[in-house]
């Protein structure tokens, strides 16, 4: 396992599915993880599975779209630790139809949920990344953003656009030591997924070169190796975690 032993990490939409599997795998690499959600409380299995690291770690219920929460996170994390070495920008959320079918507020939602929450946090801890000159900052986007999908215009254009914010970011922080990079996760086993009739998945199954759909913890992996030292000449780069989709 990488060591992130001392490191400081926040990780929004970190309750369930590949988020909790990125704060259990920062945590058990030693990381102290902040992590964020809309739900009131975490569950006492999640909870008794973080105390089992030797890291320290909080839960935050904010919302990731909220400029007022946000600030908040981040002066919560600033006032207790007084430094943040990586942001992993995971919320997120679907409202999928036919786009003649997709109302003002399913497109507004997505839009701000996936990709204005991208652009809150990372603008947030910016100036905290800046003076330290070093920093990870890791964008969850998904292979609809580079290939598009049916029924997914609006999570679409929000993955899209977590790219190309994040080849920005990279160009714009780079000479201060702040690398941007983005991972693109094909099918995971997560609610969205289970959702998926038995016929469905095969057939998805079918396309992908490994055959299977990948686990939550197999996403983690990925940001470990961004959000370590192994990865310090690697920025603004889009990572296909999708088992050759």
């Amino acid at each position: 396992m990488l060591s992130l032993k001392n490191k400081v990490a926040i990780v929004t939409g970190g309750t369930r599915g590949i988020g909790r599997a990125i704060v259990e795998t920062l945590a058990a690499a030693g990381s102290n993880v902040i992590f964020t959600g809309t739900s009131s409380c975490i569950t006492d299995d999640y909870e008794k599975k973080l105390q089992q690291f030797p890291a320290e770690h909080l839960f935050i219920h904010a919302d990731a779209s909220s400029a007022t929460d946000t600030e908040r996170v981040i002066q919560t994390v600033m006032e207790k630790y007084g430094r943040i070495d990586i942001l992993i920008n995971n919320a997120g959320i679907n409202h999928d139809t036919l786009l003649m079918r997709m109302t003002e507020t399913d497109w507004d939602d997505v839009i701000r949920v996936n990709l204005k929450s991208v652009y809150l946090y990372t603008k947030a801890v910016q100036p905290v990344m800046l003076k330290q000159r070093s920093g990870s900052i890791i964008n969850i986007s998904s292979v609809v953003g580079i290939g598009g999908n049916a029924g997914q215009a609006n999570y679409a254009a929000a993955k899209a656009g977590i790219i190309g914010f994040t080849k920005s970011v990279a160009k714009e922080l780079g000479s201060r030591q702040i690398r941007c990079n983005a991972i693109a996760p094909g099918l995971i086993d997560t609610d969205m997924t289970r959702k998926m009739s038995p016929e469905s998945r095969e057939k998805a199954e079918k396309m992908i070169a490994l055959r299977r759909i990948g686990t939550p913890e197999e996403v983690a992996k990925v940001v470990l190796f961004l959000a370590s030292d192994l990865s310090t000449y690697v920025t603004g780069q889009i990572i296909q975690c999708d088992g050759g989709m």
